[in-house]
């Protein structure tokens, strides 16, 4: 019987794995039986034959759903390196939760390939069925770790192996799954940030497995077999594909005998003799339908960062979207924007680019974005703006009930060669001030030093703060983290929308929720509503789909799954938009048990005349936001999967409409109704047992 070993919390350093040996953090495990490796929790398990650390999956399981796997070779491969494997080593520890991290255990298993280590730090949290890989590399290593794909026009008929084999490149490969399944439907999907220029922010493939390779871009990847009930994911927890570093020309390759994921983030030149280099990793998850898949997924996704009351869900009203950029930011005009904020009931305000003495390239009196520590007094407050500093405008929020904010932008000078500057200021400012919501914009990432001094720079503020710290992540323009990448600091601030240059449509901004909230959860995206009286002339005349035709009630229940974005100056707010205080006053009671759920897109997809909507799904409750957009059909069916066959007790909470009926058909469809369009209801569910 194995010798097992108990781990706690308390204990912090690593305990090394023998043979015969098991350690276990609640229901997580790592246990090495000879040379048969299994890691996993009561939701998921992996076995691995050890093979001195360079692992080779056996099986992939999850209750009695067991993929079975049939590899020979290891499922990481380092083009150019030896194949001989030694100084094979297996530690495990528990890491407590903080104010920041969910508890979890971490397992690393190295080993060395010629002059190169590899470690890799699998982490598996109690009760979510994904096992999640971060990869580091030491050493010196040897080969070409990217090659561009060969066009398939260029290769010749197949007629013999040599022929099969053309069109193979060498590229750092993460993981192998050496399935033995023939019938195989796999899903990639891409993602895209840059939304300045982008408004369709995904793109799926379907695929059927064949003998000849297919190449698949995006970050993740869902496999079903078609004929049993066996689904999985692979996540790479990296920027989107298309701005990632040491770019690999695909992130997965398929057929019926295999799956790889490539894509480490890190080239030669990046790995160090002396030092650990981090590059990008995947998760993995499997079920037995698609619906139990999602819900895993987005089960991870959560355990990426705790969710705390009061700050991370979060109503925030930001000034720019009006376009006055930091013409108005003062004293003043920020005692305005509190009082109305608190008026119309947000929680937090944000004062963006111009709270501060130095000028960025933003500014409407121009300025630089460059040389920032070269200028002195960059990143102190304005004395002319503020003379009497932020102290009074943190009291004066605090007053009302709201936390007071700030934009900053990292100095990015030579791969954010300063960024201990920047952490000092960051931790300055929540030191004096309490201020511990950034937004982090004009982020860029062209090489893995600046990928590296970015997060040392986001790890001391959170080490300094205890876990408080919330970064807002700008993802509108440049190389930056996307929506897989950095999750566990906090969330992602979508899309700049103005009505000004007339890219504001509520339409579009609920079909962009909409689809990315399949695969991301809505809880870690801010999410605009504007001011919908501004600009009308901006807009065509007949556009029956212009923000001036869209209820303001409505603009702000688009985004109520997600973190409502005040994407206005509130003090110019017309009295009558006022009137939907009420509604976020009760909205701001239930958010964060919204918030807590898992949120799924149901219904159509958003075009500005569907019906749409979202399911945040509790265990034996949850929450539908109900969604009639531009159209004259009075009532309609709403799919709602998981809900098949109950009855329900359903509560409108705010909004309008109701349901037409307490059951669920066995198809899982809901019939609602609402008044008029561009009306919205988000109702409360029980299931009657």
């Amino acid at each position: 019987m194995d010798n097992v070993i108990k781990l706690t919390e308390t204990n912090t350093t690593e305990t090394t794995v023998s043979a015969d040996t098991t350690c276990q953090y609640a229901d997580c495990f790592v246990t090495l039986s000879g040379d048969l490796l299994t890691i996993g929790n009561n939701s998921i398990k992996r076995c691995y034959r050890w093979n001195n650390g360079n692992l080779i999956t056996l099986s992939l399981q999850s209750g009695s759903l067991i993929w079975k796997l049939n590899a020979t070779e290891p499922d990481t491969i380092i083009p150019g390196e030896s194949e001989s494997t030694s100084a094979g080593t297996l530690t495990a520890r528990a890491v407590a939760q903080t104010a920041q991290l969910p508890a979890r255990l971490e397992i690393c298993v190295c080993h060395t390939l010629g002059a190169l280590e590899i470690k890799r730090r699998f982490r598996l949290y109690p009760g979510v069925a994904a096992i999640a890989v971060d990869f580091f590399l030491r050493g010196t290593a040897h080969g070409n770790w990217s090659a561009s794909a060969i066009a398939a026009g260029t290769l010749s008929q197949i007629e013999h192996a040599k022929a099969a084999a053309e069109g193979n490149v060498e590229r750092v490969q993460l993981d192998c799954l050496h399935l033995d399944y023939r019938h195989l439907a796999i899903r990639s999907v891409q993602f895209f940030d840059i939304t300045d220029r982008r408004n369709n922010l995904l793109q799926e493939q379907s695929y059927l497995s064949f003998r000849q390779s297919v190449e698949l871009h995006g970050e993740l990847l869902l496999v079903k077999d078609t004929i049993s009930p066996r689904h999985l994911f692979i996540l790479r927890e990296a920027p989107c594909s298309d701005v990632q570093l040491a770019n690999p020309g695909c992130e997965f390759l398929a057929t019926f005998a295999d799956i790889r994921t490539y894509g480490i983030g890190l080239g030669i030149k990046d790995v160090t003799p002396d030092t650990w280099v981090r590059g990008y990793g995947y998760v993995i998850g499997t079920a037995p339908t698609e619906l139990e898949l999602l819900h895993a997924l987005h089960n991870y996704k959560h355990h990426l960062r705790r969710s705390l009351p009061r700050r991370d869900s979060m109503i925030l009203l930001n000034t720019w979207g009006d376009r006055s950029q930091d013409r108005s930011i003062g004293e003043e005009f920020a005692r305005a924007e509190i009082a109305a904020g608190s008026r119309l009931g947000v929680t937090h305000f944000q004062l963006d680019d111009g709270w501060q003495l130095g000028r960025s390239s933003n500014s409407a009196f121009g300025g630089t974005l460059e040389g920032i520590w070269h200028q002195e007094g960059y990143w102190t407050v304005d004395p002319t703006r503020f003379p009497n500093g932020l102290e009074p405008l943190v009291a004066a929020a605090a007053k009302v009930g709201i936390e007071l904010c700030l934009w900053f932008n990292p100095s990015k000078d030579n791969s954010y060669a300063n960024w201990q500057h920047d952490a000092a200021c960051l931790i300055g400012l929540y030191r004096r001030y309490g201020i511990r919501t950034f937004k982090i914009d004009g982020v860029d990432i062209p090489d893995k030093q600046a990928d590296l001094n970015l997060r040392a720079m986001l790890d001391t503020v959170m080490a300094a703060t205890n876990g408080e710290a919330v970064f807002n992540f700008d993802v509108t323009a440049g190389r930056r983290v996307g929506y897989h990448y950095f999750t566990e600091y906090g969330n992602k601030f979508l899309e700049n929308r103005y009505t000004d240059w007339s890219n504001y449509y509520p339409h579009w901004t609920l079909r962009n929720l909409w689809l990315l909230s399949r695969y991301v959860p809505a809880q870690s995206l801010q999410i605009e509503f504007l001011n919908c009286w501004r600009n009308p002339d901006k807009y065509p005349a007949t556009d029956p789909l212009a923000p001036r035709h869209v209820p303001f009630g409505y603009c702000f229940g688009v985004t109520i799954m997600a973190q409502p974005l005040a994407w206005f100056e509130a003090s110019k707010l017309p009295a009558e938009a006022f009137k939907i205080a009420p509604m976020i006053k009760k909205y701001r009671a239930i958010q964060e048990r919204i918030h807590s759920g898992v949120i799924l897109p149901v219904g159509s997809e958003p075009d500005g005349t569907t019906w749409s909507g979202f399911h945040s799904a509790l265990k034996t409750q949850g929450y539908l936001a109900i969604y009639r957009e531009l159209n004259n059909t009075p009532r309609a069916t709403i799919t709602v999967p998981g809900l098949e066959n109950c009855n329900l007790k359903i509560t409108r909470l705010i909004g309008q409409g109701r349901p037409l009926t307490r059951k669920v058909t066995n198809s899982g469809t809901i019939n609602f109704t609402m008044p008029a369009p561009f009306t919205f209801g988000l109702f409360h569910y029980k299931i009657d047992q």
